[in-house]
């Protein structure tokens, strides 16, 4: 049996397992470990690959992912993960049930969060922000203060400055997109 203070000064006598329990709920438990024994120089950054210490959306316990810098770029928390040969590094974070997979890159200041997608060989870098279920792919690069959100979709194609691409919107091919631009679909 474990006394527990509550914060109103009482005491409560609970049984060690009910403790444990509590315990583990309230300790931020970790899904991957970085593998500080395998690192590789990528533009002068030390990346570490990553291996699921437990099972959560599709990934298994015990299953290699891509490459990150440091904790800080992936998130413990949701489903977010880094698969293949990604690379989330600089001051980028990647989290919630986002997914970046092939040879896709994340960095810079970048964010890419719910249920986003980046893949193939796409790259989000600066302030840029992919979240909602956007999706970026193909050799697209989404930079400076862009957002891509909703359900768009940038496929080969430059966004940058401070545009916005949202709802279900497609750019794709040699499409340059840049200077504060909102390109939405109002249907």
């Amino acid at each position: 049996m474990r006394k527990i203070k509550l914060e109103d000064g009482k005491e409560i006598t609970i049984s060690e397992e009910s403790y444990n329990e509590l315990s583990k709920s309230l300790t931020k438990e970790k899904k991957y470990e970085l593998l500080t024994d395998r690192p590789i120089i990528y533009r002068g950054r030390t990346l570490y690959q990553i291996r699921a210490l437990r099972d959560f959306g599709e990934v298994n316990k015990g299953e290699l992912g891509g490459f990150i810098e440091k904790e800080d770029n992936l998130s413990h928390t949701g489903d977010c993960w880094v698969y293949n040969f990604g690379k989330i590094y600089g001051n980028a974070i990647v989290s919630g049930d986002a997914e970046v997979y092939d040879n896709a890159k994340v960095y810079g200041d970048a964010e890419v969060y719910d249920n986003a997608k980046v893949f193939e060989d796409a790259r989000v870098f600066g302030n840029a922000k992919v979240f909602e279920d956007a999706r970026v792919y193909g050799g697209a690069k989404v930079f400076d203060n862009a957002e891509v959100y909703g359900n768009a979709e940038v496929y080969d194609a430059r966004v940058s400055g401070d545009t916005r691409v949202t709802d279900d919107v497609r750019v794709s091919g040699d499409s340059i997109i840049y200077n504060g631009n909102d390109i939405f679909c109002d249907v």
